[in-house]
């Protein structure tokens, strides 16, 4: 059985979570659940810049750990891309601080 995902500390909640394709009705649209440590892992390493390792202890995660969030968000995101789908972005086991609390 495997034990429950520890929180994962995020800096950043979406304005906007729910992207789908132009051109088609929802009605006939599959979505995929993009989770909120997902959106705050590709976000610290693609959009920030930083390197696993740093972006790993923003999140409270060891870097294989996050590594395994990325490679998850990435895979979702081309699935979504590639095969017409929305991307939802909601749930996840995380605790919101503000990246001015985090840098102090």
């Amino acid at each position: 059985m495997p034990r429950t995902k520890r929180e994962r500390t995020i800096g950043f909640l979406p304005g906007v979570t729910f992207y789908k394709p132009a051109g088609v009705p929802l009605r006939k649209i599959e979505d995929v659940n993009l989770e909120l440590d997902e959106l705050e892992a590709m976000r610290l390493s693609d959009y920030e810049g930083l390197y696993q390792e740093d972006a790993a202890v923003k999140m409270n995660v060891s870097r294989p750990t996050f590594g395994r969030i990325l490679e998850s968000a990435h895979k979702k995101i081309s699935t979504a891309i590639i095969e017409g789908k929305a991307i939802r972005i909601n749930g996840g086991n995380v605790d919101f601080i503000c990246d001015k609390e985090a840098k102090k």
